[in-house]
């Protein structure tokens, strides 16, 4: 019989809620934090103002937003940074190729 079952997602139970890393609540918290200390302060109601003051909690609820085959859109920036600055010029090294050549 020897069937085996292997998760499809492991990394899923190491994230809080299943979707989020602790950075992601603090950085979605400090947002909602900063929006409603400014929702407090600010008496103007103008609809470009208000749209300023929610600007930090849609901001990083946007990060935070889990995204497929990433667990949310910040992470998929910081990889499309990391490649596109990266090292993309790969130079094999394999069992065919004599170290000492290069």
């Amino acid at each position: 019989m020897n069937n085996y079952l292997i998760p499809a997602n492991t990394k899923k139970s190491q994230l809080i809620l299943g979707f989020f890393t602790m950075t992601d609540l603090i950085l979605f918290g400090s947002g909602v934090s900063l929006t409603i200390i400014l929702l407090m302060v600010v008496q103007s109601a103008t609809v470009p103002l208000m749209l300023l003051i929610l600007s930090p909690a849609l901001i990083t609820g946007f990060l935070v937003l889990p995204v497929p085959n990433y667990h949310n859109v910040l992470q998929f920036i910081t990889n499309v940074y990391t490649f596109y600055r990266g090292k993309r010029k790969y130079y094999w090294r394999g069992w065919c190729l004599d170290s000492e050549d290069k």
